[in-house]
């Protein structure tokens, strides 16, 4: 593990800061490079030993990647001077008949899908604390609220319910978009020109080689993958929030319905108990929308090579997978510590309503654990 930045304890919490950092990308694109030789040789159109060759220079610990990022610069992506370095040491096997977008989308699909596995596995160990919360406090009364008021009374395992089930569709929509992480692999114009009559047999193996979905066409400046993608991290993020919002709320010293397990402390105030995990929740969830708004507007490219919005993608796909990440990795601490206080539940529901009737609170909770 790389040594935390001064903020990432806070915004980039969990593994997946970790699967998207540079030596994760780095890893991807060597991957990429020596998947795409031994499917030639598979197919025949390198010889094996060729295949071995590249296979053997991609290692990760060949390359310096300072020296490589400052060579990214001069070409407008990382790719053109790594393929220079391994052709050093492999010779023309490496990269035969790929372009640079090949190799790096290929690699964003296979970061991505490292740091969807990460972010899937906090956002289920949250969902499974919701379900908890609600199988234990099914009929525990409090009040609903409605714009921040006292509405009808509602229960504490209804609310947890309804956090389960807005965490299993979030989780539903990015497993979903997990097995459509596709290889690319198109050539210069997306023609799969240059692979001797063997393009979709080359396809397929290259998918094969990696655990990628095969796709119909190379999808160079199709970037509905990418978007897909975005729309459902984003989509967890809020969701995220939305649980975090309520915690916040609930735990506030004139309500003090829940608490978290851990809270934290003030530099200037000795008795605050803060909610460290729902606020750090929040902070990673609130950057969510304007990533996503960034990957979306990358959508346009021109023809059949983007000018400046391929890259553009990069920075902002890193930092949505991180945010995210980080939100459920919190929003995971939070629920699994949370302290529910069933007694200020009923004292607060009886200073402004008499009416206990819950409706069908309990009979929900059932529905929701049911189709779980």
């Amino acid at each position: 593990m790389s040594e935390p930045g001064l903020f990432d304890e806070v915004l980039a919490r969990g593994g997946v800061r970790e699967a998207v950092g540079d030596r994760a990308w780095l890893a991807a694109m060597l991957s990429a490079e020596t998947a795409l030789a031994r499917a030639q040789a598979r197919i025949g159109l390198i010889e094996p030993e060729a295949a071995a060759a590249v296979a053997d220079a991609c290692r990760v610990d060949r390359f310096d990647l300072a020296e490589l990022a400052r060579r990214a610069g001069r070409h407008a992506s990382p790719v053109v001077p790594l393929v220079r370095m391994l052709r050093e040491v492999a010779g023309p096997a490496v990269h035969k008949g790929a372009t640079s977008q090949d190799i790096l989308d290929t690699a964003a699909m296979l970061v991505s899908r490292s740091a969807l596995d990460v972010l899937l596995a906090d956002l289920s160990g949250a969902s499974d604390a919701a379900a908890r919360m609600a199988r234990t406090y099914r009929n525990v009364p409090m009040a609903g609220r409605t714009l921040l008021q006292p509405a009808a009374p509602v229960t504490f395992g209804l609310k947890a319910a309804r956090w389960l089930s807005a965490l299993d569709a979030a989780a539903e929509r990015l497993t979903a978009v997990r097995g459509r992480l596709a290889v690319q692999l198109g050539g210069p114009a997306g023609t799969l020109a240059g692979f001797e009559g063997r393009a979709f047999d080359l396809v397929e193996a290259f998918a094969g080689q990696l655990g990628l979905a095969v796709p119909v066409l190379p999808w160079h400046t199709d970037r509905t993958r990418i978007a897909d993608l975005a729309g459902a991290l984003g989509t967890a993020a809020g969701t995220a929030g939305k649980i975090a919002r309520d915690v916040t709320l609930l735990s506030q010293a004139e309500v003090g319905e829940v608490a978290e397990g851990a809270p934290g402390g003030s530099s200037a105030m000795p008795h605050k108990r803060n909610p460290v995990a729902a606020v750090s929740t929040l902070a990673s969830a609130s950057q969510a929308p304007g990533l996503v708004a960034t990957l979306l507007a990358a959508m346009a490219g021109e023809h059949e090579r983007a000018a400046g919005a391929w890259q553009a993608e990069w920075r902002p796909l890193r930092d949505l997978l991180v945010a995210t990440g980080s939100a459920m990795s919190w929003l995971r601490a939070c629920l699994t510590g949370l302290r529910v206080d069933a007694g200020a539940m009923a004292a607060n529901l009886s200073k402004f309503l008499s009416d206990v009737d819950t409706g069908c609170s309990g009979e929900l909770v059932d529905r929701v654990l049911e189709v779980r």
